[in-house]
């Protein structure tokens, strides 16, 4: 059902963006909240507390596609609900923690809320929104995502001045008004296979596999090798099980149509590519600017919004260059931005702190990469998914977002090591910002493979 009215689409376009946007803000926000979390539960070290943020992160990614290829089955609108519901009644849970461990058992059921609610809310999206406003809209969409892993900081570092259990709370209020509007406003959507078993065995496959992964990956720095090496065993075993079984089973859990579409499996490499360097670049400019040059955590934040800030706008500004160039240039474009950014601010940051001289001019140009890559590679995923997939689809442009941005991380994190003294940091941080931008190339020269065909038509 496509929403006609203007207004109505608006609003419906205003709630599919805003619920995903809670779900990936409170991903990042936890962040800067870590000193806080650990100074009211001071009997555990910091690797308890890091699961705070990876047991979301690899619930999160382990659980997208069966929850999408779920949704396909029994309707869009009623996993949507439901994994808002749930993310909402989480938060409010987490916010009253009285222990650690507590605090964290509610974050994986947050986790399981934002799995059943992000990959839904794209594919209501494209099923509410008039054929010539897809690109439009899914570009908005993706700004919104990207705009949420950016504005995290931000917002945690404002929200932690108060309480750090206030990260939580504020999604309470939102996350309430959201589900009445939802269960008003927004039509129900089902896959052309409504009603076909759901293979669980190879939900269980993926499942094990990508949280396995995200274990291994999350954990390389505080686990042993041989633990880490067990884990991405089990993970790669897993996924080859899966994949087998995928190939055989009548209703795949990820339908073999849908990998065959050459836009859609382009895009998705390049999504987990560009999102890897993101999430590293991000953070490396987080702890640069706090452990390097002694920002606090609300400093660092407001540091950082003028980035998140260029990314919508140049997000929509995109969708009128569409109709002049294809979209792998586009998005070529905006992960060579992105990389020059990144080469940028390791060529000025020096001992001295110069926001405005080093920092800002390398975080803007980032940020125009952004705003250019992210809503393009989105938008030629979901171009040509077809509608019995959509959620599905939908779901694995987000696993290939979640498990590049652990990896992304995890790859700074052994890039950067644990230097001691201004001048092993440095080092330790140039070679970090080499990184980010090669990988920005990496992910520039994989985007040429995005079929500019159908995306050109709806932009």
């Amino acid at each position: 059902m496509v929403i006609n009215s203007q207004v109505g689409a608006r609003g419906v376009l205003a709630l599919l963006c805003g619920a995903p946007f809670l779900a990936g803000l409170d991903q990042f926000v936890v962040n800067v909240a870590f000193p806080d979390i650990g100074a009211d539960f001071p009997d555990h070290p910091l690797t308890h507390l890091g699961w705070v943020l990876s047991g979301y992160s690899i619930v999160f990614a382990a659980l997208l596609v069966p929850a999408g290829r779920y949704a396909d089955r029994v309707g869009h609108k009623r996993v949507f609900v439901a994994g808002l519901a749930l993310f909402t009644l989480a938060s409010a849970a987490a916010a009253a923690s009285p222990g650690l461990w507590t605090l964290v058992a509610f974050r994986l059921v947050q986790a399981v809320g934002a799995a059943a609610l992000t990959p839904t809310s794209l594919s209501l999206l494209l099923a509410s929104v008039a054929p010539e406003r897809r690109g439009h809209s899914v570009r908005i969409w993706a700004a919104t995502g990207a705009l949420a892993s950016a504005l995290g900081p931000v917002v945690g570092g404002l929200l932690v001045e108060l309480s750090w259990r206030w990260i939580f709370l504020i999604n309470v209020p939102v996350g309430v008004v959201l589900v009445v509007l939802a269960l008003r406003v927004l039509p129900d959507h089902h896959g052309r296979d409504a009603g076909q078993a759901l293979d669980l065995s190879g939900a269980l496959l993926l499942t094990i596999g990508i949280g396995a992964l995200a274990v291994g990956v999350v954990q390389a720095n505080d686990w042993t090798p041989l633990n880490v090496l067990v884990s991405l065993v089990v993970a790669a075993i897993a996924l080859a099980a899966f994949t087998a079984r995928n190939l055989r089973h009548p209703a795949p859990l990820i339908s073999r149509a849908l990998v065959r579409v050459r836009t859609f499996s382009w895009s998705v490499v390049a999504s987990l590519l560009f999102s890897a360097t993101f999430a590293a670049g991000l953070l490396a400019l987080v702890l640069w600017l706090q452990d390097v040059w002694g920002y606090s955590a609300i400093r660092t934040g407001l540091a950082l919004a003028p980035g998140p800030l260029a990314v919508p706008v140049f997000a929509i500004g995109g969708q009128a260059l569409l109709r002049r160039f294809a979209p792998a240039v586009l998005a070529s474009v905006g992960c060579l931005l992105w990389a020059a950014g990144s080469v940028l601010l390791l060529a000025s940051v020096g001992p001295v702190p110069d926001y405005l001289g080093a920092v800002l001019p390398g975080w803007l140009l980032a940020g125009i990469g952004v705003g250019l890559a992210f809503p393009t590679i989105l938008s030629s995923a979901t171009a040509e998914l077809p509608p019995a997939s959509s959620a599905t689809g939908s779901a694995v442009v987000t696993m290939a977002r979640q498990v590049g941005a652990v990896l992304g991380v995890s790859v700074l994190i052994a890039v950067l090591g644990r230097p001691s003294g201004y001048d092993a940091a440095h080092a330790a941080f140039q070679a970090s910002w080499w990184t980010v931008a090669a990988s920005g190339v990496v992910a520039a020269v994989v985007s040429w493979g995005i079929s500019p065909r159908t995306v050109r038509t709806e932009a």
